[in-house]
């Protein structure tokens, strides 16, 4: 499992490419001659079957870089492509809508982190489950796995805000006895349920337009708890420019459809196939569709002939909520103002940074095992290279290092494990040269430095 691990890390393959690696670098404690592939596929079944002790032995070793007083965590999910499938019981692969925007089979990785960057949890979900429905079982295992946290604030993405969760999450006491705080985005599919709570703040804003540059955050309340909602003037003419562009560029397709049916009444010919009044609303509506204004650009279905209208509440509500981030709270504020829940907010991109680590560096995707164990065993060995890489990037943060953990790895690649031997003399076994970029990036990380005992140099 080391072996697997410090692979992914350094140097990301298949299990057959682990073998292959294990030949090119020194890990001490492995003979890499004698280790076979069938070896590593029963270490894998062998870290599910002990898959909880595994997760309790990472725990222990993380509670101490936890705080306990007051605990932010962030929690998000990402979808992983598999192929093939499976006949047996807990097969995680599903058809879903993946992060791409096409349905694939799939699973979901959850996962919480701290503030401070640092994975401390992760699970597996099916491919087709539903966002809002894994975070309170998720945080029951947090929970449980650190008890010492006396206070949790979970810091959460859109998709998994509904009334229903809410609700849940309202209810859920720490074993301290005080209840769970949360900081959830509102999704935009629910931006219509807040537009009258808004739009005195709209019209507050519109008759200040001039004198607004900067983002401003403001606060409201919204069923006993705290609705923060930030503005960026600029991001939002941005997109009320960008959607009018769109509308102007369908209505000018939607003429050119209708010209073309015209024209057909008039049996003037033209090139192509002909077109019905059913076929050119279907093709329309689906253009709208793609455009994402189906709400605004309202297509006749049913009519018999080809017709549209522009929804003017509806344009107006959306324009109202342009470049507007809504949140929904119940951290109460002499703990974290409305401008300090937008930063917390805000430090979620963090995560879903870690994600595009493990699946560019530590290439987790895709995934072609057979057995379901083993794709969750395969998530586990991502996950606690995950650790390591994030652990990485907090030694060199605190050692105010300009390199990242990308760059460290690929400059101490070339630190090199060399065995000399000349004619029958006893052979000589040493390190290559370390520079002073190296050496640095050795302190850094807290590596320990070369020692030389018997005329042999080793890295320990």
């Amino acid at each position: 499992v080391r072996a697997m691990v410090f692979n992914r890390l350094c140097d990301a393959d298949s299990k057959l490419g682990v073998l292959r690696w294990l030949q090119t670098v020194a890990m001490p404690g492995i003979d890499a001659a004698a280790l076979t592939h069938q070896q590593l596929l029963r270490s894998m079944d062998a870290l599910i079957d002990h898959q909880d002790a595994v997760d309790d032995c990472v725990a222990s070793l993380l509670r101490p870089l936890i705080e306990t007083e007051l605990s932010v965590v962030f929690y998000d999910l990402t979808t992983i492509r598999a192929a093939g499938e499976s006949s047996q019981d807990g097969d995680v692969r599903k058809f879903g809508m993946s992060k791409e925007g096409i349905i694939a089979r799939q699973f979901l990785l959850g996962v919480v982190q701290t503030a401070e960057g640092l994975p401390i949890f992760h699970e597996v979900f099916e491919g087709n489950a539903s966002e809002g429905k894994t975070l309170e079982p998720t945080l029951a295992k947090v929970l449980a796995r650190y008890p010492q946290i006396g206070r949790l604030i979970v810091v959460a993405d859109r998709g998994l805000l509904s009334l229903d969760n809410v609700e849940q999450l309202s209810r859920i006491v720490l074993p301290s006895g005080k209840k769970l705080k949360f900081i959830l985005a509102v999704p935009g599919r629910r931006y219509a349920d807040f537009a009258e709570l808004l739009q005195p703040l709209h019209d507050k804003a519109r008759e200040q337009a001039h004198e607004q540059e900067h983002e401003t955050v403001q606060e409201l309340a919204w069923a006993g708890h705290r609705l923060v909602v930030a503005h960026d003037p600029c991001k939002g003419q941005e997109q009320t420019n960008k959607r009018r562009q769109r509308i102007v560029e369908l209505e000018q397709r939607a003429a050119h459809l209708a010209g073309k049916l015209d024209a057909q009444e008039a049996d003037q010919t033209s090139r192509g196939r002909k077109m019905s009044d059913s076929g050119a609303k279907a093709r329309f509506y689906r253009e709208v569709c793609e455009a994402h204004l189906a709400s605004i650009i309202r297509v006749d279905l049913e009519s018999a002939l080809f017709t549209y209208e522009i929804h003017e509440p509806a344009l107006q509500r959306a324009q109202m909520m342009d470049g507007k981030l809504l949140m929904v709270t119940n951290v109460p504020g002499e703990d974290l103002s409305a401008q300090e829940v937008l930063e917390r907010y805000k430090s979620l991109a963090d995560i879903e940074r870690g994600f595009r680590v493990l699946k560019s560096d530590i290439e987790m995707a895709p995934v072609y095992h057979r057995l379901p164990q083993r794709i969750r065993a395969h998530a586990s060995i991502c996950f606690m290279a995950l650790i390591l890489h994030r652990v990485m990037r907090m030694r060199l943060k605190l050692a105010q290092h300009p390199d990242s953990p990308q760059t460290a790895l690929l400059l101490l690649r070339r630190v090199q494990r060399q065995t000399v031997r000349i004619n029958d003399a006893q052979p000589v076994t040493g390190v290559s040269s370390i520079n002073q970029q190296q050496r640095s990036l050795m302190a850094a990380l807290g590596l320990k430095k070369l020692s030389q005992e018997g005329g042999q140099m080793s890295l320990v």
